[in-house]
């Protein structure tokens, strides 16, 4: 019973630590954190999505960055659209909210396309064939 035991808390303990320590890339930049200080303040999420959580009059914005490229997203942060309002944003503020969705975008795909269930119980996401 004491091996079964020694077993799980060994096994509990990898688990628990693999993969959470965040890399370089994974960190947060300050102007990406000042993109996402814009996006509150602008109240984004009332239109926009993140993983599907937001609201649904605007496109969700999690792989905005991938699957349209910067140049777009810059131009609808600039202009806005008919349905998107023109801010006034600064270069500067623009360029921000540009690198918080360049960091939202490295942090996974939405929807998942194809997963598989892993031995650990955790899933495996495939890339996404778009």
């Amino acid at each position: 019973m004491s091996t079964l035991c020694i077993a799980f808390v060994i096994y509990s303990a990898t688990i628990y630590t693999s993969g959470t320590a965040a890399t370089h890339d994974q960190r947060m930049s300050d102007e990406a954190r000042h993109g996402q200080q814009l996006y509150q303040e602008k109240n984004c999420v009332a239109c926009h999505q993140f993983y599907g959580l937001g609201g649904y009059m605007g496109p969700d914005l999690t792989n905005a960055i991938s699957r349209r490229g910067e140049a777009v997203s810059r131009a609808f942060i600039t202009a806005g659209t008919a349905s998107m309002p023109n801010f006034q944003l600064s270069n500067d503020e623009v360029t921000a909210l540009v690198e918080f969705l360049r960091f939202v975008d490295k942090t996974g795909t939405y929807p998942p396309q194809d997963y598989d269930v892993l031995w650990t119980g955790g899933v495996s996401q495939e890339d996404d064939p778009r």
